[in-house]
């Protein structure tokens, strides 16, 4: 089986439905940003507070081109890493995109009380989510499918990905 990739906004659910999904498909589960703090040994926040969003959209790129060479993942990728045609391309040749998404209140709701998300690290965060969800729409319009966790749980938006991928082939 080809890589499932979840791709979208902060705070969608990626991370939670991929390690749920990988559960019970008994999968391999990737968190990009994990992957890259681990490298880096770091934190993402701290990447980009000591050594710019350059320099981690780099080292995401180089992530992305290690994880397309493995299969039967679930692949929670970072809320930026479609902004990078090249990211794009490697993503659709080695699985499917699932781009889950969230209206911008769920988004706070479910963002709020954390400083681990840098570019939310503003005065006024919801202006913000704006902002990044405008200049990303037609980016994440890229995904093969679309899912709205808003009113899900983790579980509910795991079966539609099941039923999104055939039972064929799991």
């Amino acid at each position: 089986m080809k890589n499932i990739y979840l791709i979208g906004f902060m705070a969608t659910g990626k991370t939670a439905v991929g390690k749920f999904l990988a559960r019970r498909l008994k999968k391999q589960f990737i968190d990009l940003d994990g992957r890259i703090e681990e490298k880096e040994g770091m934190r993402i926040v701290d990447i980009f507070a000591k050594k710019g969003e350059a320099y981690f959209r780099q080292a995401e790129k180089q992530a992305v081109k290690e994880i397309a060479l493995l299969s039967d993942c679930i692949v929670a990728c970072g809320g930026g890493v479609v902004i990078d045609p090249d990211n794009v391309v490697l993503l659709k040749k080695s699985g499917t995109l699932i781009c889950l998404t969230a209206d911008v209140a769920t988004i706070i709701a479910r963002s709020s009380g954390t400083k681990q998300r840098p570019l939310l690290n503003v005065g006024n965060p919801q202006e913000k989510i704006l902002e990044l969800l405008e200049k990303r729409k037609a980016f994440y319009k890229q995904a093969d499918y679309e899912i709205d966790t808003s009113p899900c749980s983790v579980e509910d938006v795991a079966e539609k990905i099941i039923n999104i991928i055939g039972k064929k082939n799991i």
